[in-house]
């Protein structure tokens, strides 16, 4: 029977089967990693042209394969492949993002920004409220410069990615917008807010990122930033309404 042709009850009931087995049962698990890689090499091969080799894409598509497998719980209501698809898809763009990361940011600032990130966590919660640039210092045992340069390097790369996906849903904060931002519903053409996007200074940029990626309130976004919590909703309007008159020309606000 060729794929085309396959009952899809029976597919179903094998990958069921197939599952049920994995507890109990390791050659299901690469019964089922073998039936899925040709899945696995062919959404290695929509990532081609991006400087990576295929065979490395390959092997990071595979990775993402076996999270899948690792992962998966047959009680919900989805395929597998639907659902390996999409872990894959987001192991890829991790990957790429990574990647990147590594190739813009100095090391040291690399290593600085994971310090820093994991003592503003730290610091929050001990605190109850967002740490100064002079206990961040403190914690991670650098001068109040290095910790601002750090910062400002971890800025300028997630101003870069606007448009990378979040996690493992892998949606783009910033296809989020809409959803959470109810003028953006209102826009009929979002694809068209990227390049917008991309064209706000970096404060605002950061803002945005703050307020609709990291859940922050206004209050956060202005003790985080330094300025008042009215100057943060003055911004989060303006550019709001920046933003859909770049996309509306004609449209009253």
């Amino acid at each position: 029977m060729t794929g085309s042709t396959r009952d899809p009850t029976f597919d179903r009931e094998r990958e069921r089967e197939l599952f049920e087995r994995l507890a109990e049962d390791p050659s299901a698990r690469e019964e089922v990693i073998e039936l899925h890689t040709p899945l696995a090499r062919y959404l290695a091969s929509r990532f081609r042209g991006r400087g990576e080799t295929f065979e490395d894409l390959t092997q990071v598509a595979l990775l993402g394969l076996i999270k899948a497998v690792d992962r998966f719980d047959p009680s919900r209501e989805v395929r597998f492949s639907t659902y390996a698809s999409a872990t894959i898809v987001g192991e890829i763009k991790r990957h790429f993002r990574d990647r990147a990361w590594a190739l813009r940011v100095p090391r040291r600032l690399q290593e600085m920004g994971l310090q820093v990130s994991k003592a503003l966590g730290a610091l929050h919660q001990e605190h109850g409220r967002s740490p100064t640039v002079a206990e961040i210092a403190e914690r991670v045992g650098a001068s109040e410069e290095e910790v601002l340069e750090a910062m400002d390097a971890m800025t300028a790369y997630t101003a870069e990615s606007l448009d990378a996906p979040s996690g493992e849903g892998e949606t783009a904060w910033i296809d989020r917008l809409d959803h959470e931002e109810p003028r953006f519903a209102m826009l009929e053409e979002w694809e068209s807010v990227v390049p917008a996007l991309r064209g706000l200074p970096e404060r605002e940029k950061a803002i945005l990122y703050l307020r609709f990626f990291r859940g922050r309130t206004q209050s956060q976004i202005a003790e985080e930033i330094g300025v008042s919590q009215m100057h943060v909703s003055r911004i989060l309007a303006q550019t709001l309404r920046r933003l859909r008159e770049a996309l509306e020309p004609d449209a009253e606000v």
